[in-house]
């Protein structure tokens, strides 16, 4: 009986509201807080909300009370996680402050591990050691896409082999996340769009996945709704501080939900990422029409509730007639956004589809998908989105 007993957990504090971030030093203080290190990229560093966040905490105070690590990449490596650990040790922060897109939180919820055990090379990471007293952690997202902010992974691109690997720990999760719409608001309308579907993605996915937790189904589908609504608008105007809000609390909410886990959208996106350097959201954008239509041939109906939620009249008609509906809707919701639904416009070639389904084969996301998939299935799904 124990093997089908479920665990629901929702943990984080969320600070929610613009102007938020001016709140982030007295709570960074409360948490006991005295110097903190920064997380992010290079790009963010020009950005309207880097300002912010460096007011926020004192310009005077950069080196005192704060410093920032700005190495992370697109898409974060092993490397990126050493070095952020190695700056922490070296200027003698306590704290972190995660700061940008999915991929600076993955690193500054990661480097707290190394920070705790310097040697580590993340290939041995063992969710069994001790990890008790890791480095108290902020997350700060400038996108409404990964959900990262909530979530008890960190994706990384390990040394060596290439591979993503999904680094999962629930004390990973950040003590505090500060949504402030302000943050969002230049983010330009392409990666409006490619981060929104992520959290899109994540909604539909981890609805559908099979693992029994209610609470989670019940926030995808709301955060789904909030997606459908926003993002058009957000999209169409950056300073619509309504829509940038809604999605914000929006991708949180979806992150949530991913304690379900994902599914074979996600098995072929990070393949995409690694070795064809695809933004993760774009790349599950193209996918993700794909994989619903191969998932509602073997199990008709399962997005009649997805439908529902995106405002169709799906509920009176036959299953297949509700999953075409609602695949045909994602389709055109995705190309409105001025996303292309297809791989060849981003350069990819079919003699790539063998490296990249092995590596979709081996990512354990689709292990969770609502049907099973093998190498073949995976193979298929990249050339019907070639």
């Amino acid at each position: 009986m124990g093997s089908h007993l479920a665990s629901f957990s929702f943990p984080t504090a969320m600070l929610f509201g613009s102007g938020a971030i001016a709140e982030l030093p007295v709570r960074l203080k409360q948490m006991g807080g005295r110097r903190a290190l920064v997380v992010t990229d290079k790009a963010m560093i020009e950005t309207h909300a880097f300002e912010v966040l460096a007011n926020a905490l004192g310009r005077a105070d950069i080196g005192k009370s704060w410093e920032i690590f700005d190495g992370v990449h697109s898409n974060p490596s092993e490397q990126d996680v050493v070095l952020a650990a190695k700056m922490f040790k070296e200027v003698s922060c306590d704290s972190v402050i995660a700061f940008g897109g999915g991929s600076s939180l993955d690193v500054g919820k990661a480097m707290r591990l190394l920070v705790k055990k310097p040697t580590l090379k993340l290939k041995d990471y063992n969710f069994n050691d001790d990890w008790s007293a890791l480095a108290r952690c902020v997350a700060v997202p400038t996108t409404a896409g990964s959900g990262n902010e909530v979530r008890r992974h960190a994706t990384i691109t390990l040394a060596g082999t290439q591979k993503k690997a999904e680094l999962f720990l629930p004390r990973l999760v950040p003590k505090l996340v500060v949504l402030d719409p302000d943050l969002t608001r230049d983010l330009s309308p392409i990666m409006t769009a490619a981060t929104g579907i992520d959290a899109l993605t994540h909604c539909i996915e981890a609805y559908t996945s099979p693992q029994i937790q209610p609470m989670c189904d019940g926030i995808a589908l709301e955060a789904a709704r909030m997606i459908v609504e926003s993002l058009p608008r957000a999209f169409a105007n950056g300073h619509d501080a309504y829509a940038r809000g809604q999605m914000l609390v929006a991708a949180s909410m979806s992150g949530v939900a991913c304690q379900k886990e994902l599914g074979a959208t996600h098995s072929l996106s990070h393949p995409l990422s690694t070795l064809a350097a695809m933004h993760h959201g774009t790349a599950n954008a193209v996918c993700l029409p794909h994989v619903m239509h191969f998932n509602a041939q073997r199990k008709p109906g399962l997005y009649r509730r997805i439908g529902q939620v995106c405002g169709l009249d799906v509920l009176r008609v036959p299953p297949e007639v509700a999953d075409f509906r609602t695949i045909e809707f994602i389709k055109k919701f995705i190309a409105d956004l001025g996303l292309k639904p297809a791989l060849h416009h981003y350069g990819l070639k079919e003699t790539q589809f063998d490296a990249l389904a092995e590596q979709a084969f081996a990512d354990a996301c689709h292990l969770t998908n609502p049907v099973p998939v093998n190498r073949d299935d995976l193979k298929t799904i990249y050339r019907a989105a070639l």
